[in-house]
């Protein structure tokens, strides 16, 4: 890195790695790497999401090869072969990955032969070679995927053209993104489709194999996903859709199902049923609640895809009127900028914000406290809440990271998560 970076909103690309391996049912992550690397890399994604950590190996109970000294000299080959060979004595898991941390990476220890030497043994251990350095945690979700996807899921499977597979919601580093996939899963379901979300409803390494057998590939997400998306249309023949943010509430919801429909070819009296019903659930609470909340000129600091939700429910959905959005994950391509500026912009009525890209948290604070025009309400990580309280603000917990309270299958996705996003205005109104 070119600078330092106060208070960084997520890990390494091994912490990316790390909490995407773990959201998978019975899947055992390998460090090949120093002492801490494990702990650290959990703290920094599935620690600070809502306390919700995974149940089956997590932070210090990942194997580690624990390399010191010795293996930076010698090289740490040996000692990672008996943490492999441990591992499977120990932790009866569907399939281990093999992490490899800057140590092992500066190094240049030769992973993939000694994960070739289980394999011919008929074990399921892949080989991950990515050290931390090398990127953050949103990284580590795209390199998960390029991995599964160049050794592990099968290839010239037939088509079923109800089935769907679901990208671009990080688990973990979304704090909200166990119910974010159980609401996409409800809709989409209503609409006669399977979905793979491949971290809720049990779904295993199986899943994940049998996955090249979808009729389309959702993306939900401005930016993430990009590479590993060609590369599963070039080598599996799915194509994508990409949703360009997190819809919340029912114009966006709506919207979304209206795109997977037109490119999956639905039945329309179908879709249109399920739009009436879904549209009159939500219309129905929020007619009870007219004149509760008061008009908000708001702000919010998120990650791209959660910053669109927020800003477009709030201005569209609920008339609120957008001050300042200011993206706080780290993006270079201006593709990608342009097209989270646009979905931002694009707002039925309601002026369009001054649009930042800031991760540093100083500078975040700073664009909070300088901004000229009044803010009532801030939608937020952990991190905003001084800077909230300093602006006389209302403040709104929905972004990562999330330290004060227990996220389960929490959302705000939808159209049912809208309405306890609603409630949240409300109670901390």
């Amino acid at each position: 890195m070119s600078q330092i970076v106060e208070n960084p909103k997520g890990g390494c690309v091994l912490a990316g790695i790390n909490s995407v391996l773990c959201a998978i049912k019975r899947i055992c992550p390998i460090y090949h790497s120093g002492p801490g690397c494990c702990m650290q890399t959990t703290a920094a994604d599935q620690g600070v999401s809502g306390h919700k950590s995974s149940c089956f190996v997590s932070g210090v109970s990942i194997p580690s090869s624990n390399m010191l000294e010795k293996e930076v000299v010698f090289g740490g080959l040996n000692k990672l072969r008996t943490t492999i060979q441990g591992s499977i004595d120990i932790i009866d898991a569907d399939a281990y990955f093999v992490l490899t941390g800057c140590t092992a990476g500066i190094i240049g220890d030769d992973v993939v032969s000694v994960t070739n030497e289980f394999q011919s043994k008929g074990y399921q251990v892949y080989p991950i070679e990515t050290p931390g350095f090398a990127g953050d945690s949103n990284l580590g979700y795209e390199i998960v995927w390029n991995t599964l996807i160049d050794q592990v899921i099968e290839k010239d499977l037939p088509k079923d053209e109800k089935l769907v597979n679901i990208f671009g919601i990080v688990p973990y580093h979304d704090p909200f993104w166990s119910g974010s996939l159980e609401e996409v899963d409800r809709i989409l379901s209503r609409l006669g489709l399977k979905v793979n979300t491949f971290f809720t409803k049990g779904q295993d390494i199986e899943t994940i194999k049998k996955c090249s057998s979808a009729a389309l590939n959702i993306i939900i997400n401005p930016w993430l996903f990009k590479g590993p998306a060609e590369k599963f249309e070039e080598k599996f023949g799915v194509k994508s859709i990409r949703i360009p943010g997190n819809f919340i509430g029912a114009t966006d919801t709506t919207k979304f199902i209206r795109s997977v429909a037109s490119a999956l070819d639905l039945d329309k009296n179908l879709v249109e049923e399920v739009i009436a019903s879904e549209e009159e659930y939500v219309y129905n609470y929020l007619a009870q609640s007219i004149g509760v909340l008061s008009w908000k000129r708001f702000a919010v600091v998120a990650d791209a895809s959660n910053a669109v939700g927020f800003t477009r429910y709030l201005a569209n959905d609920y008339s609120f009127t957008p001050v300042l959005v200011i993206i706080s994950e780290p993006l270079f391509r201006q593709e990608d900028k342009e097209r989270i500026i646009k979905q931002i912009e694009d707002l039925e009525y309601a002026r369009p914000p001054k649009v930042l890209f800031l991760s540093d948290q100083y500078e975040i604070n700073k664009a909070i406290l300088d901004e000229e025009e009044d803010i009532s309400l801030i939608v937020g990580s952990s991190n905003e809440r001084e800077v909230a309280t300093l602006k006389g603000a209302q403040f709104i917990l929905g972004a990562f990271p999330v330290n004060e309270r227990l996220v389960f299958n929490r959302t705000y996705t939808g159209y049912r998560g809208s309405l306890t996003f609603t409630e949240d205005i409300y109670d901390n109104n």
